[in-house]
């Protein structure tokens, strides 16, 4: 069982950036695929980005791509998200997501566990 707790969303203006972590306890995260998912209202959530296990394999939604960049420290089982020149199309509530598969993947049922998410608002 993994437990994930989403921080760092907030209110920004166009063009900033924000830095979004998911801790994980109940069990390292060190073998799990980590992903990002973001939910705006009246909308269905949508895959925002995945890291490998090892770091070494990243996959992006394509709104996103050259925007925002994943990361992960499994010694602080730590996962991050980097939201960078956001957009008021980026408010959304944001995501963290554990899977046991195998390569970082954009399907939502290929995860295991959820976090409850955290708010990004971005002011235009």
């Amino acid at each position: 069982q993994v437990h994930l707790v989403e921080s760092g969303g907030g209110l920004v203006q166009a063009g900033e950036s924000l830095r979004l972590s998911c801790a994980a306890t109940g069990r390292t995260m060190v073998t799990y695929i980590m992903g990002w998912f973001r939910q705006a209202p009246g909308k269905e959530r949508e895959f925002v980005a995945a890291i490998s296990w090892s770091g070494d394999s990243t996959d992006y939604g394509d709104s996103v791509k050259g925007r925002f960049a994943v990361s992960r420290d499994n010694a602080k089982n730590t996962v991050y998200l980097q939201l960078n020149s956001l957009k008021s199309e980026d408010t959304a509530v944001y995501y963290c997501a554990a899977s046991l598969g195998t390569s970082p993947h954009y399907k939502e049922h290929k995860y295991d566990y959820w976090g409850q998410g955290t708010q990004v608002t971005v002011s235009s």
